[in-house]
């Protein structure tokens, strides 16, 4: 840890150290930067290329120099390849130890040292009056750990007090004590209720910053103390012992820093006082695990159980203790990296800091890309640079360079003088140029703040870097960028670099300044503060005017996540937002073919025929920090529609994000995952994320294969016919309940299936009218997928009624209608819920009141009805198959010497009848929306077959349904009977409901024959049928009456339909 010492006769000497590290440090980079670099050995292989470097590196620097040459650091190899490997490295005389990168591991130590600033408590000289109060109200501690960074003042030897925490039955009921031994070692000795711990050395006296905890747990009097990330000291047994033993440490004490509490809160000795610096204290009503104790020493944040965190607030300071404000630069975890030892085919680790050889890996095509690239190039622009600076800023090739640890005031001469040479004399880059610039660019975003650096520069710095990256995304450059495609993979590339720059401008926040916006042209950065300590929390907005008076695109963070991020125990948080106008980045982004989006896309329909996706807005990001963690939350953005000269398309808007995890060969792609339309306008586009990084808007380009007349004539059909529809299935289900249809299960299901479409024809009829208001389409959506999935379900349950009638199924008539009810209610509740609960935020369209096709959530809808239309299919295909052949037997039967003209006849009418009977509640016409993309002509039969649905549902199964008009005609008869109840022969079969005919033969019922006054001739029905042709009401008949007698199971396929 950097040494910053507060004392203020110890400055100069501060002064010293930091100007001569700088001067260290500039002069290794001018030697960098002069050398002639790396010679690696290049091995080549059919598809791949690899770089030996022999200069041993750190593996952090090793993949930094990999990086800044345009390659990766060499890639684990699979099982099967590390032999074969070997042996190639080994042809080329490599052996030895080499780095290499572990495939499916994320090592944990960022390549930056992340600053950390905070108020550090300086204890000058030893004395009794010194202190410092923690006004936090403490609870019973049955385990504790207490972590701080600590400067300890080696000019004495004495006994020193680091805190104390004393309730009133006990002054020593917590308290970390330490002296410096004859070694020089600082000794610790930890004491609870009292009982003292030994003194054990766990760290040296050398003035410089140190990192402690200790913990302790109630059981056992287990302890431990920790210094710099290792455990130094534990045991067990510091606790009181007999039979109320062991306890916990009482709460509502007092905590000091720097005295031994004698009283209560005071009392203080100047000979046990302590003399130092002091820095982030927490305290935590747990023992934390060795994990989470390097995660603090390495200013990580473990907000469970956390009862002290380090704040100037929450200190009551003694007027003679100094609190200043110090960066500290935070170590990374003790990390093991990934050892390839050639020769030995095997693997190994060691520590990330040890310095080894490695290996680059290149693609055949972007090495000798960039070969092809340096031969060509003229160098013009790495002379110019150099000239002006005096000095190699752009080497003559990216081969050559050796890894660049710049420091900030070389980084901000060299950006100054490329940004004035691309400025004002250089108006398109070749090939090399674009790679030089992208490799400094590297540079500088890898760039380290060094203690003594003046922050001030980096606002300077971040205005060079925009200017910079605003010349080579230059429109004249497009053409450029897409030579060095094998190399760099797109321009997003730069967005990335960005994206590091940004994160440089952070140590400029204070409290005073908590916003730093940079504006360069077509790009723009900030970086903001945001506490959230305040009661009313609300959203945060990064907005940029664009270049049309009165436009702007912009992103925010939710007020509703910024109360989420308080819930968690944050106190304050970091943005990063960036912005890209429109220009080259997304003209290369489209050209390149990196605009095809990896999910989501929007399904074409009969109306337009998708032609290419481009990218037409800015692109924006956002990036959350959390004590220097990075913090996935939702954000919301609205961009500004750029796309012109589309009068014959249709241009369909398409929320994405880029995954640079996705196809990484290609430097990533656009994604929809978590991303939905919130608004969209003809010139702009709302979206919600669930998720932060960078975003854009993907139009999708289709061009219009219907004209704006027939799509208004569609429209017109689709309201009249399901107006029609709605009114007749209004009717039918009346006429069903006033009429008294006997009941049976086919009676139920009609009324259900008729009840389900009503319901969501009528929703349908009125959805656009809930278009403006938000919430009320997506209510509307809900009811409408519901509604519209059960109508589909009781299709099935119509189905399956028909092939229980058809096959056997042995299954009471109750527990059938209990399936039915669970399958035509029950499953659309369900599939809704479900799709409800895991699409919610990407549940509606955009512009109308339906599902959104642009994401998966369409099939919640598309899926099960293909699923009921198949099913419905085969069912219909059995009936006509039963009936058919039943009309060919009797045909046979009856009419032997009958023409083959005849037969034919009643065997098309066999087959036609069942399937214009079935069509309408079986749903199969939906069928017809596959051949919608094929002609208009299709798209007029789809509307008008499905809006018309209930009407052909109120001719078959209401005014054409025998039992229907049967009951009609009893009311009438029952009614007519009534009206002569003083004749005195009254019609007996009026006493009983049930019909006098038979609906298996045709017969008249026993009743009724015995009811006439005169014999009945009893000719056979179909004999009947064959000389009259009568299906009139006397003599009621179903499908039924052209099958044989021996299967009476087919009969109810018709379900009573006369009217043919």
């Amino acid at each position: 840890m950097v040494r910053r010492d507060l004392r203020p006769d110890s400055s100069f000497f501060s002064f010293l150290v930091g100007l001569s590290r700088s001067l260290l440090a500039f002069a290794a980079l001018a030697k960098n930067q002069t050398s002639k670099g790396f010679a690696p050995v290049t091995v080549e292989t059919p598809r791949h290329t690899y770089e030996y470097v022999a200069t041993a590196l750190d593996w952090w620097q090793a993949d930094r120099y990999c990086e800044q040459h345009f390659a990766q650091l060499l890639l684990e190899p699979q099982d099967s390849e590390q032999g074969s490997f070997s042996k190639l490295l080994q042809s080329h005389h490599i052996r030895g130890s080499v780095w290499i990168k572990e495939r499916d591991s994320v090592l944990h130590k960022t390549k930056r040292r992340r600053g950390h600033t905070v108020p550090v408590l300086v204890f000058r000289d030893k004395t009794d009056t010194k202190y410092v109060k923690v006004l936090s109200a403490f609870p019973a501690l049955p385990a504790v750990t207490a972590c701080a960074h600590l400067q300890w003042d080696t000019s004495t030897q004495e006994i020193a007090t680091i805190f104390s925490y004393a309730v009133p039955a006990f002054m020593n009921e917590f308290q970390l004590r330490g002296f410096v031994d004859e070694e020089g070692f600082v000794r610790f000795a930890l004491i609870v209720h009292g009982h003292h711990s030994p003194y054990l050395p766990v760290f040296r006296a050398d003035g410089q910053w140190h990192h402690f905890c200790v913990t302790w747990q109630q059981e056992n009097g287990t302890w431990a103390i920790y210094a710099d990330g290792k455990r130094r000291a534990s045991a067990s047994g510091l606790c009181p012992v007999g039979p109320s033993a062991p306890q916990a440490i009482f709460g509502q004490g007092t905590f000091i820093i720097g005295q031994d509490q004698d009283s209560l809160g005071g009392t203080f000795r100047a000979k046990e006082s302590f003399s130092g610096n002091i820095t982030d204290l927490h305290i935590w009503q747990k023992a934390l695990s060795p994990e989470h104790i390097e995660k603090v020493r390495s200013c990580g944040v473990v907000e469970q159980d956390l009862v002290f965190g380090w704040s100037s607030n929450a200190l009551e300071v003694e007027r003679t203790v100094q609190a200043v404000a110090t960066r500290l630069l935070c170590p990374g975890p003790v990390e093991e990296c990934r050892v390839l030892e050639v020769g030995s085919s095997g693997f190994s680790y060691a520590s990330c800091l040890q310095t080894l050889p490695f290996i680059c890996h290149y693609s055949k095509d972007a090495y000798w890309q960039l070969k092809r690239a340096q031969q060509e190039s003229s160098h013009s622009l790495a002379r110019r640079v150099n000239s002006l600076a005096a000095s190699t800023v752009i080497p003559d090739s990216v081969f050559t360079s050796g890894v660049q640890d710049m420091n900030l005031s070389v980084a901000l001469d060299a950006l100054d003088i490329l940004a004035t040479v691309l400025r004002e004399e250089v108006p398109m880059l070749e090939p090399t140029d674009l790679l030089a610039v992208l490799q400094l660019l590297k540079q500088v975003s890898d760039l380290e703040i060094q203690e003594g650096d003046e922050l001030e520069m980096l606002e300077q710095l971040g205005q060079y870097y925009m200017e910079v990256t605003e010349s080579i995304l230059a429109e004249q450059n497009t053409g450029t960028w897409s030579s060095i495609s094998q190399v760099i993979r797109g321009p997003m590339a730069v967005v990335e670099l960005c994206d590091r720059m940004v994160s440089l401008l952070v140590p400029l926040l204070t409290t005073e300044r908590t916003k730093i916006t940079i504006q360069q042209g077509n790009i723009g950065m900030e970086v903001r503060e945001l506490e959230l300590s305040e009661q009313e929390l609300s959203a945060s907005a990064y907005e940029i005017q664009t270049p049309e008076k009165g436009r702007h695109d912009l992103i925010e963070i939710p007020a509703e996540e910024m109360q989420r991020l308080k819930s968690r125990g944050l106190r304050r948080v970091t943005v990063k937002n960036m912005w890209f106008g429109y220009g080259s980045l997304q003209r290369c982004l489209s050209s390149s073919g990196t605009s095809a989006v990896s999910q989501g896309t929007a399904a074409p329909d009969g109306a337009q025929k998708y032609l290419s996706t481009t990218v037409g807005t800015a692109v924006i990001s956002s990036t959350l920090l959390g004590e220097d963690q990075e913090i996935s939350t939702a954000v919301r953005y609205r961009l500004q529609h750029r796309v012109q000269d589309l009068p014959d398309a249709l241009v369909g808007p398409v929320c994405a994000f880029w995954n640079f995890s996705l196809s990484p060969d290609a430097g990533g792609m656009w994604s929809t995952a978590g991303c939905s339309v919130a608004k969209s306008l003809p010139d702009s586009t709302a979206c919600f994320c669930n998720h932060s990084t960078n975003f854009a808007i993907l139009l999708q380009v289709h061009d219009m294969q219907r004209t704006t007349k027939e799509e208004f004539m569609l429209q017109t059909l689709t309201f009249i016919g399901c107006g029609v529809s709605f009114c007749a299935l209004t009717a039918t289900f009346i006429l069903f309940l006033v009429v008294r249809v006997p009941k049976s299960e086919r009676t139920t299901v009609h009324k259900n299936l008729i009840l389900a479409l009503a319901a969501g024809e009528a929703l349908l009829m009125f959805s656009e009218l809930a278009k403006s208001n938000q919430v009320l389409c997506f209510m509307v959506t809900a009811f409408l997928h519901l509604f519209f999935m059960a109508a589909f379900s009781w299709m099935l349950v119509e189905g399956l009624l028909l092939w229980s009638k058809v096959v056997a199924v042995n299954m009471s008539e109750g527990r059938r209608m209990k399936f039915y009810y669970v399958t035509g209610w029950g499953l659309p509740v369900l599939i809704v819920g479900v799709t409800l609960a895991t699409s919610f935020n990407k549940y509606v369209a955009s512009n109308h009141c339906w599902l959104n096709v642009q994401t998966n959530v369409i099939w919640a809808f598309v899926g099960p009805v293909l699923f009921i239309l198949a099913v419905n299919s085969f069912v219909l295909l059995r009936v006509v198959t039963v009936t058919v052949a039943s009309a060919r037997r009797r045909s046979k039967m009856l009419t032997p010497n009958s023409s083959l003209e005849n037969q034919m006849g009643t065997q098309l009418w066999a087959t036609a009848k069942p399937v214009l009977v079935l069509l309408p509640v079986l749903g199969l016409t939906w069928l017809c929306g596959l051949l919608v993309p094929l002609s208009i002509v299709w798209a007029y039969v789809f509307v008008v077959l499905n809006s018309l649905q209930g009407l052909y549902i109120f001719l078959v199964y209401a005014i054409y349904n025998s039992e229907v008009r049967n009951a009609i005609q009893r009311m009438k008869d029952k009614k007519k009977a009534l009206s002569f109840t003083n004749c005195s022969h009254p019609i007996n079969y009026l006493s009983s409901p049930r019909n006098t005919t038979s609906w298996d033969t045709g017969k008249l019922s026993p009743a009724a024959e015995a009811a006439l006054p005169g014999p009945v001739q009893k000719d056979p029905p179909v004999k009947n049928i064959t000389s009259k042709g009568n299906f009139g009401a006397k003599i009621p008949m179903g499908i039924s009456s052209i099958m044989s007698a021996e299967r009476p199971a087919v009969e109810l396929t018709a379900f009573k339909c006369s009217g043919f």
